[in-house]
């Protein structure tokens, strides 16, 4: 780890060797990442891409709510991006949002400017980073319906900026290069009242209570809807509501949520939605694509569980 840190380029904010990266997701599973970064600003993440060596693997992380944290942990450096990138201002109807900031805190910011368009935010977990990379949408509504356009950096500092179109934003999808790291967002909403605009969030809330499960460890959705249909009628067909792996559970009030019941491993959880997927083929269901985001390495032990099975 020394030899690492030695290597890597002086920054204004801070590294932490072996950081463990189970407590910043919402999983609370995973190994430690080899250097965790937290850049301090936009200049210090570009210091710190332009003189990182080119063979250290790089992974960017925001609130971890959408992300499974493999048992082996991450090799390199895993940024953090919701440290301290998080500021949200606004212009006439455009809010300017640091992709560190969550979905949640910039609803409610647009809310308070009397800026409407963006109360769906209030029901995403997670950072605005994340939903530009995954195109992330709820309710009828999705990043790309409000964003004009992202500014960052590739993996060598350069500054890069994009729209939605030539992100190629897709349902659940981005085809932005990997490399990219967004670091600011333009979001166009439009005026309206504030109190009609709390209200419809209010509303968005309490239906996310009564339809989701609430104060557990989970991932948010675990698959992304197929084409048509609802990952979670299709989990349900195939008989797979409460279905437990270790302390990984399938939920009972949403079966399109995986939660970690208390000690369960990020093996665990990943071999329960992939023993998912194949009983909902075996259902004659559609192949079902992992909408939470999956890193790291597997244990020496979980890969002799995964060939003994």
């Amino acid at each position: 780890m020394t030899d690492l840190l030695s290597r890597l380029p002086q920054v204004r904010g801070t590294y932490q060797p072996a950081a463990k990266l189970a407590q910043h997701t919402w999983f609370g599973v995973g190994g430690p990442a080899d250097i965790l970064f937290c850049p301090l600003d936009e200049n210090d993440l570009a210091t710190f891409l332009a003189g990182c060596p080119a063979d250290i693997p790089v992974t960017v992380m925001g609130a971890g709510s959408n992300l499974l944290v493999r048992d082996g942990g991450v090799s390199g450096v895993v940024i953090k991006m919701n440290a301290h990138l998080t500021d949200i201002h606004h212009d006439g109807t455009q809010i300017i949002a640091k992709t560190g900031a969550t979905d949640a805190d910039v609803a409610r910011y647009a809310q308070k400017a009397g800026i409407s368009g963006l109360e769906f935010l209030i029901g995403i977990p997670g950072t605005i980073g994340g939903g530009l990379r995954m195109n992330a949408g709820a309710y009828g509504s999705e990043f790309k319906d409000v964003t004009l356009h992202a500014t960052g950096f590739d993996r060598q500092g350069n500054p890069i900026s994009a729209t939605p179109a030539e992100m190629g934003m897709a349902y659940r999808h981005s085809d932005a290069p990997a490399d990219w790291i967004f670091t600011t967002a333009i979001l166009e909403g439009q005026t309206d009242d504030p109190a009609a605009i709390k209200s419809r969030m209010k509303e968005i809330v309490a239906n996310r209570g009564d339809a989701q499960p609430r104060g557990v460890r989970t991932g948010g959705s675990t698959f992304a809807n197929p084409d048509g249909g609802k990952a979670w009628q299709e989990i349900d067909k195939a008989g797979c509501r409460g279905l437990q792996i270790g302390a990984a559970r399938v939920s009972d009030k949403h079966c399109n949520f995986l939660i970690n019941t208390g000690g369960a491993s990020a093996f665990d959880i990943e071999t329960l939605g992939e023993t998912v997927r194949q009983r909902v083929q075996e259902n004659g269901g559609p192949n079902l694509r992992w909408e939470i985001r999956r890193i790291g390495k597997y244990t020496p032990q979980s890969l002799k569980q995964e060939r003994a099975e």
